[in-house]
């Protein structure tokens, strides 16, 4: 059984959630403040959270910061504030997806299956994945193929770990510019393309049926991989 986090200071808004994903069976645990959404993260070590924005003493952003800081536990906020920049800012700060208020309830259980999805990995033990003969540290931003560690650089390094964290999702161009280069980037996309490049070169050894950096034409690139 998966467990949620329900991250909301409006009680009426928290107990529907719960309603909602307690029917599709998920164990939910409900937190009203950021920090006892910290405490709770830490504690109870949740499967996916669903974080409001706006919390009476620590803010959602603060509370997204801290998890990053911890692992990759798939993040969805939710929030009422609805405009371009608050969404941006959200992946930016590492968002797994954004709802805005007013939500159904089957919208919000729908995202929360599509997100736990996405997120299904091979091998999980907190911060280190393994795919086949390729080993990911996030914590320690290393990556290791048969036990060797494999040089990147740093930017390359940020943008496979940001594929890696999602994995079977497909990303455009101008979401992996916004996620690893940021928003404010003047470059052309064709520097995700020559990264991409670099970074197939660096994994040539790691054989393609434990996975691969797939390009999907027209759409974007992948990191696929076999799923449970």
């Amino acid at each position: 059984m998966k467990t949620i986090l329900v991250v909301e200071d409006e009680t009426a808004i928290s107990i529907v959630l719960k309603a909602y994903l307690e029917k599709e069976r998920f164990k939910v645990l409900q937190a009203f403040t950021g920090r006892e959404a910290i405490e709770k993260f830490d504690h109870d070590k949740p499967d996916l959270v669903l974080l409001d924005v706006m919390l009476p003493d620590i803010n959602g952003w603060s509370v997204l910061q801290y998890i990053r800081e911890k692992n990759s536990c798939p993040v969805i906020m939710l929030t009422a504030l609805g405009d371009i920049d608050n969404k941006l800012q959200g992946f930016k700060h590492g968002a797994d997806d954004y709802l805005t208020k007013p939500f159904i309830g089957e919208e919000v259980v729908a995202r929360v299956h599509a997100v736990l999805r996405r997120s299904t990995q091979i091998i999980e033990n907190e911060d280190v994945v393994y795919y086949g003969s390729l080993k990911i540290d996030f914590q320690a931003h290393a990556v290791s193929l048969n036990g060797v560690e494999l040089s990147f650089s740093p930017r390359d390094l940020s943008l496979f770990l940001f594929l890696a964290k999602h994995p079977n999702r497909t990303f455009t161009r101008e979401q992996l510019i916004e996620q690893v280069w940021g928003i404010d980037f003047e470059g052309s996309d064709r520097a995700v393309d020559l990264a991409i490049k670099r970074i197939r070169k660096v994994l040539y050894r790691w054989p393609e049926t434990e996975g691969t950096i797939k390009t999907l034409r027209g759409l974007g690139y992948q990191f696929s991989v076999k799923e449970k």
